[in-house]
């Protein structure tokens, strides 16, 4: 049977978050709006799903054996609900009064919306950069020139505007867009999925929105720790190289990669001349966006998670 809204919700040992994250779907769900929550636990190891389960929430868990990746997930979930619109979520966004609401009445004006995306907001309640044009020659031009706030970035202002692509940390999706251009590629791990799946509904004739009276809150979890961090920059030129390879030719491609690694490396000659900055992640992204195929990812990460839990007793 279907229903007016699906939230879809990826969880991975985040159980306080995800916790806090049901909360905020109930505290601030639109009344009326017949509905269902999806949460697709990617194999946590923090006691998530049983802690969804032992709650007072009215959730589905799917519980996987293994990782997979965001896109494969978010694919997984959208195949599952029965909503005419879905609300993807990461289990670290916590919905604002009336973002649902708001996203929901932005579908319904506009027939040819596939996806829309809210205001995210950091853990102390600033607006975060959350929709930019789709990646190009013209966008890494103003990047190399330092120019990419006022060129590339699309959210800000107070009015609901079409936008290259919207950050999917709390976006609502027409199901039947999605079904469409058959959903998110599972290529893609994790970074520049959403970036794809907009460009693929773009193309086939859907728009993509930004509704910036729609607020949620994007729990800033990103480490300090160099080692760490190291894994999210391989994945994220890797995912950022694959949607390059899909999207345009060569000749720009190659463009887009000098543009991106002159940006990093002058960062991280700012950053040298600056006392007590740390430029090795610059230098990394300079590297990474040169041959984004060195080094090991969050894909690799997940790989051998899934090598040790099969041979745990």
């Amino acid at each position: 049977m279907t229903v007016e809204l699906s939230y879809c919700v990826v969880n991975t040992d985040g159980r306080d978050y995800l916790l806090a994250c049901l909360e905020a779907i109930e505290r601030t769900h639109p009344p009326g709006v017949e509905h269902e929550i999806i949460v697709l636990d990617n194999s946590s190891g923090d006691g998530s799903a049983a802690a969804v389960e032992k709650s007072h929430h009215d959730a589905r868990v799917i519980a996987l054996e293994k990782r997979r990746g965001k896109a494969e997930n978010d694919s997984r979930l959208l195949r599952e609900a029965r909503g005419r619109h879905c609300l993807l979520l990461n289990e670290d966004s916590e919905l604002c009064e009336g973002a649902t609401a708001a996203l929901l009445a932005a579908m319904e004006e506009n027939p040819r919306a596939g996806a829309a995306g809210a205001q995210l907001l950091s853990t102390e309640g600033e607006p975060k950069p959350c929709a930019w044009r789709l990646p190009g020659l013209a966008t890494a031009l103003a990047g190399a020139v330092f120019l990419h706030r006022f060129f590339t970035v699309q959210s800000g202002g107070k009015r609901t505007r079409k936008v290259g692509w919207a950050q999917s940390s709390a976006m609502i999706v027409r199901s039947d867009a999605a079904a469409d251009v058959d959903y998110l590629d599972p290529g893609f791990f994790v970074y520049s999925d959403e970036t794809d799946f907009c460009k693929r509904l773009r193309d086939a004739g859907w728009d993509v929105l930004y509704v910036p009276s729609a607020r949620a809150i994007h729990h800033d979890q990103l480490t300090t720790d160099f080692g760490r961090a190291r894994r999210r920059i391989v994945e994220f030129h890797r995912g950022r190289d694959r949607y390059l390879r899909k999207h345009t030719s060569a000749p720009e491609r190659m463009a887009v990669r000098l543009l991106g690694a002159w940006f990093y490396l002058v960062l991280a000659l700012a950053g040298a001349a600056a006392s007590g900055h740390d430029s090795r992640r610059y230098l990394l992204h300079a590297r990474q966006e040169l041959t984004p195929a060195r080094g090991e990812g969050i894909r690799e990460a997940a790989e051998e998670y899934n090598r040790r839990a099969r041979i745990a007793p």
